[in-house]
């Protein structure tokens, strides 16, 4: 493995939103300026909002800039061939003081045609949520496009939305077109394929500071929306402790928590993949075969480059979501 390569966290790219809070500061300490903290950006390579290193000899350096240099060592060789210098995977962490809007997203083809981007498909981690607190998914029943259309004109979408009660360690899989929105008192962690396109269909009538309505998508909309009433969204996992165990595989990433009590050791000479590392409970030690060791605290995040071939964690009891592609 190349000296310069290690385990790198990145500067959190912080977010004000309308619906934010303060959970990121105060639950994570995220160096936020306001109480209206929505979206903690851990990893991202969306143009205008990329990560910068935070820790090591390549501090100040961007994920763009690693990308260009460091190519399959950093990412792997297929992720290098398939996506070259893009990374893959947007990670976040969110606290929703307030119902975020009711929105969807559009899948690849769609993204491609209209925007120019990647789709996106997303998965939750509950990380933290308060008494009752929950989120919307899908409808209660299908409904055709012509009742969903009149819904909208009548203002009265919440109603014909399906809501499901939440507690942490809760997991949830969001493909493109499922009609959702995290609700007041959630605070999850978020990876998703790098987009930011979201087309947002009812915003409980807020207005912004200057008194005016956000946008709404509606046509846009039309097209990408799934108006069945498919459950399945919740994703079933088990735990076993100083283990990894699996949470979902998708076409876009790979999720997996690891439970650690004491020290877990773990072989990654035969994945030439990059990994992620976002700690969702307690505090943790990492360290590769070499360099130095990184502390993962809860609400932290760490990249772990392709070429590592070992880690090493110690804790007195933590859980870690690890992500790759």
């Amino acid at each position: 493995m190349r000296n310069e390569l290690y385990l790198l966290k990145f500067e959190p790219i912080i977010k004000e939103k309308i619906w934010g809070g303060s959970k990121l500061k105060s639950l994570f300490n995220k160096n936020t300026v306001s109480n209206k903290t929505g979206e903690s950006w851990e990893i991202s390579d969306l143009e205008n909002d990329t990560s910068i290193v935070a820790n090591g000899k390549l501090k100040g350096k961007s994920l763009q800039w690693l990308l260009k240099k460091y190519k399959e060592e950093l990412v792997g060789k297929d992720v290098f061939k398939n996506f070259g210098i893009k990374f893959p995977l947007l990670i976040k962490y969110i606290d929703a003081a307030e119902n975020l809007s009711i929105q969807l997203h559009p899948n690849d083809k769609i993204a491609k045609e209209k925007h120019n981007s990647f789709g996106k498909t997303e998965m939750w981690y509950i990380v933290q949520a308060d008494k009752d607190a929950e989120l919307i998914l899908g409808f209660k029943e299908p409904i055709s496009k012509s009742k969903y259309v009149e819904l909208v004109e009548n203002n009265a979408l919440p109603r014909a939305l399906n809501r499901i009660k939440v507690q942490v360690g809760d997991a949830f899989i969001i493909p493109p077109g499922l009609v959702h929105a995290i609700g007041k008192g959630v605070m999850l962690a978020e990876i998703q394929q790098t987009s930011d396109v979201t087309y947002r269909i009812y915003d409980w009538d807020r207005k912004t500071e200057t008194g005016q309505k956000r946008e709404l998508h509606t046509d846009l909309a039309l097209e990408a929306i799934d108006l069945s009433s498919e459950n399945g969204h919740e994703i079933a996992y088990k735990i076993q402790p100083n283990a990894t165990s699996k949470i979902i595989n998708t076409t876009y990433f790979k999720t997996n928590i690891i439970s650690v009590e004491g020290e877990f050791s773990k072989d990654y000479a035969e994945k030439d993949c990059f990994l992620i590392l976002m700690g969702v409970e307690g505090e943790s030690i990492v360290s590769l075969e070499n360099g130095n060791p990184e502390i993962l605290k809860q609400g932290e995040t760490l990249l772990i480059p392709a070429s590592a071939s070992k880690i090493k964690i110690n804790s007195t009891g933590a859980k870690i979501l690890e992500v790759s592609v």
